[in-house]
């Protein structure tokens, strides 16, 4: 039987499901189709990824096809062309993604070809998990809760052996799809930090394993240290699955080689993942609105100069820079600074949370639309299980909390970098022999703040009331 495998986000060849299903049911056609609407960082990411993919399969004597077009269109084409009488893919838990599977097997149906899909990217499907009353959950605790009286790690499927289809079919050059940038490359000190694709998340999983879980649970809130595991951007291309996750978990905690704690917290960030996903899936809505209605109301800011800042880590707030010029030249954030940083955009600056949702699309590599849109609803106080909306991160707290002899913030800011600890993340307070001496003119070398943080609480709270 000749098939047909579409790569969605799925772009490994082990313990992927649907290929090893494809791989069992004749030679087979893989096929990768031009995805509309990524952020640009996440398109840099791509071309990196499909090009150690299509190595992987050209390895094993076959080839990735590249198309462009509508999925239907394409996959119609496509069977056409090779003859398939089985066509598969791992499912999207996205409203876009859901709607594209929808419509690819209503019309291969039609014509009366096999489809197959499975779920390569989820430890449950979202719709098998439901409260006593019978409907979605709304808490992170007893959602997660529940999904571990069902979580049993299945072995993971090797890559399996498989024949070719047809190496004849006709391909586009992903060089025309333009996906890297180049005037100017903006993207130029991205190579330093990632290795994109399947052999790159192993290794980083690898080293998590070895080196760092054991730091985890305590460290992963310190920014200036390496204690997290880095795979967000290959589990948003499903260069690994969360299942091999799980089943290295179990199988370390059952060896003793990794401590009940260590892996029951990391499986909890795992768990944060798949409630973003069952929540898009259940409240589609708040890809664009927010799920609590009373914030439809919320007077949010329009000042342009106040998110320009925010965007170039210019607003005076040395934590909130730092992140968001980590940002900019790694095409990542660490997660408790992303808190912070979406913190002061939504409650300092009383600007939109779409708007940072919108920068960090374009910006992060592990850009993904669940945990991105669901993030940033936490955050602002206006989403599912949210933090408060009078929860207001003071980001010289924040700083002097997670980042108190100041390392990470001289790692971003190097004009900040010969600044006493004292007042490295609030250097508008240091006297002014002080900033001589550390060679900083405040406005020049470095911004004054773009708001004072009292006057921007008491107004965020303002704003607050005038919605309860």
């Amino acid at each position: 039987m000749n098939t047909l495998h579409w790569f969605r986000e799925d772009l490994r060849l082990l313990d992927n499901p649907a290929v090893t299903f494809a791989a069992q049911s004749g030679p087979v056609t893989f096929v990768f189709i031009f995805p509309e609407g990524l952020g640009s960082a996440s398109y840099w990411w791509l071309h990196h990824s499909l090009v150690s993919l299509s190595s992987s399969l050209k390895e094993r004597g076959a080839q990735l096809v590249l198309r462009t077009g509508d999925p239907v269109s394409v996959l119609t084409d496509l069977v056409e062309e090779t003859d398939a009488q089985l066509v598969t893919w791992n499912r999207v838990y996205s409203t876009s993604g859901i709607d594209q599977g929808k419509r690819v097997k209503s019309l291969l149906e039609e014509k009366q070809v096999s489809n197959r899909s499975f779920n390569g990217q989820l430890l449950i499907e979202p719709t098998e998990v439901v409260n006593k009353q019978g409907t979605p959950f709304k808490v992170f605790t007893p959602f997660w809760r529940h999904c571990l009286t069902k979580l049993t790690p299945r072995p993971i499927q090797p890559i399996p052996e498989f024949v070719s289809g047809s190496n004849a079919i006709e391909s586009e050059d992903i060089k025309s799809w333009a996906l890297r940038p180049e005037s100017p490359n903006w993207a130029s000190r991205f190579d330093d930090h990632w290795n994109p694709g399947e052999t790159g998340a192993h290794i980083k999983w690898a080293d998590f394993l070895d080196r760092k879980i054991r730091f985890y649970e305590l460290g992963r809130d310190i920014p200036s240290e390496d204690n997290t595991s880095l795979l967000s951007p290959h589990l948003a291309f499903g260069e690994m699955g969360p299942n091999q996750l799980l089943f290295d978990i179990h199988q370390g905690i059952a060896e003793q080689s990794i401590d009940q704690s260590w892996g029951d917290k990391f499986l909890s960030e795992i768990g944060w993942r798949e409630f973003s996903r069952y929540l898009i899936v259940h409240f589609p809505s708040m890809l664009e609105d927010p799920f609590n209605s009373k914030f439809d109301c919320f007077p949010w800011g329009n000042n342009h100069e106040l998110l320009e800042a925010w965007q170039r880590g210019q607003t005076g707030y040395p934590v909130v820079d730092a992140g968001m010029r980590e940002l900019w030249n790694t095409g990542y954030m660490h997660n408790r600074v992303r808190m912070i940083a979406a913190s002061f955009l939504t409650k300092h600056c009383l600007l939109h949370w779409r708007l940072g949702a919108e920068w960090f699309w374009d910006t992060l590599l592990d850009a993904d639309v669940a945990n991105n849109t669901c993030s940033w609803q936490w955050v602002a106080g206006c989403g599912v299980d949210a933090s408060p909306y009078f929860r207001i991160f003071n980001p010289i707290l924040q700083g002097e909390k997670f980042d108190g002899d100041g390392v990470y913030v001289r790692k971003w800011l190097p004009e900040l970098s010969t600044l006493p600890n004292k007042y490295i993340h609030s250097p508008w307070t240091a006297p002014d022999q002080v900033l001589a001496s550390a060679g900083i003119t405040l406005g020049l070398d470095y911004p004054k703040p773009i708001v004072d943080h009292k006057d921007a609480r008491t107004l965020a709270l303002s704003a607050y009331q005038s919605i309860k």
